[in-house]
């Protein structure tokens, strides 16, 4: 394995950058959002408990006005996706799996977010499943890296975030709770972001020299 040495170790805190930008401009497109949800289509605003993410990426708001939440959203979800395909590269590089399951991890996981860009089209739902398969994929062998590094902490703290993405795909499948998803999904969201900007951080003070994308480029 290659090793880059004597390098400005911070581009390992792309991930945790780009998810705070991310965050921002979430909550910056919150505030742009013209109004309507599930529980009420002549709402104002944007409701934390009631709109999903997904309502900020619509061409048109529920109310049936023109979404000027859209290109910020979209410009958001565009900065996640690349601060998570920045994880899946670097994140195998730091852990004591063979290459070829390094490659998987990196593969599948770029693979997934690439697939995930495409949320905002009328293949909403099919983009969720497909992006989901490769990323549960990454998320193995993610699993497996921790619990080879014994970082105990992150690996159990994945455990609580597969369970909250088990309750989501519950509640959003049985519809018995569906009025609960949005903050469901939300909190879930949350968890995951710190769960790998947590991952992300404890990388960064790793202080073994560090591989460069595991040659993947």
């Amino acid at each position: 394995m290659k090793q880059i040495k004597n390098v400005n170790r911070f581009y390992v805190l792309l991930p945790t950058f780009g998810t705070l930008i991310f965050v921002i401009l979430y909550i910056f497109a919150s505030f742009l959002y013209p109004g309507g949800s599930q529980v009420d289509k002549n709402s104002i605003g944007f409701s934390w408990i009631n709109n999903y993410w997904c309502n900020l990426l619509n061409e048109n708001a529920i109310n049936g006005q023109p979404n000027a939440a859209r290109f910020i959203a979209l410009l958001g979800m565009f900065v996640l996706c690349l601060a998570l395909s920045s994880f899946w590269l670097l994140f195998p590089g730091y852990t004591n799996l063979k290459n070829w399951g390094k490659k998987i991890i990196q593969i599948s996981g770029l693979i997934a977010m690439v697939i995930g860009m495409f949320l905002y089209t009328k293949f909403h739902d099919e983009v969720i499943n497909l992006a989901g398969i490769f990323g549960l994929v990454a998320l193995s062998g993610t699993f497996i890296g921790l619990y080879k590094n014994k970082w105990y902490g992150l690996f159990y703290f994945g455990i609580l975030n597969l369970l909250l993405i088990g309750l989501n795909n519950y509640i959003y499948y049985t519809k018995g709770l569906i009025i609960y998803l949005p903050l469901v999904q939300k909190l879930t969201f949350l968890s995951f972001l710190i769960w790998v900007c947590s991952m992300d951080i404890k990388m960064f003070l790793k202080k073994n020299t560090t591989p460069l994308y595991n040659e993947l480029l």
